[in-house]
């Protein structure tokens, strides 16, 4: 009977015991939720700056969004319903989440002029640039030193 060689790693079995110690400390560290990074897309859009970030699942009054010292600011946090029976569950990880991405915005923006909407799932930021804000594209190309 033919059998297969197989190379013994002798660091083989930590692969697993690395994952479920990343997972014990990132349930311990956020309380048992999962902390995310929204992904977005960041657009300049007829003189504004259009901010996209996915949020699927999350309800607009759990969405803050905030302007201070010029960096704008998307975050949150769901939590899901606490009514459901726990005995019937299989595995269950949606307990809660919470969410925050930022970035800088051009020098004189309007808070106050600044606009969101959701939809699907989608959050917009609607950012108005200030006028000097429009300037020529400048490319830099490094040099070996």
């Amino acid at each position: 009977m033919a059998g297969t060689l197989t190379r013994w790693g002798p660091f083989a079995e930590f692969g697993g015991l690395r994952s479920d110690i990343d997972r014990v400390l990132n349930d311990w560290l956020d309380g048992g939720g999962r902390a995310r990074v929204p992904e977005i897309d960041v657009v300049r859009d007829d003189g504004n700056l259009v901010v996209r970030a996915d949020m699927p699942g999350i309800r607009p009054e759990e969405v803050k969004i905030e302007i201070e010292e010029g960096v704008l600011t998307i975050a949150g946090e769901h939590e899901e319903s606490s009514d459901v029976d726990e005995k019937d569950f299989v595995r269950h990880e949606r307990r809660r989440a919470s969410f925050h991405r930022s970035l800088t915005l051009p020098v004189g923006v309007k808070a106050d002029d600044v606009t969101a909407t959701t939809r699907d799932g989608v959050v917009q930021v609607i950012v108005p640039l200030p006028a000097h804000a429009h300037q020529e594209r400048v490319t830099i190309t490094p040099t070996l030193i």
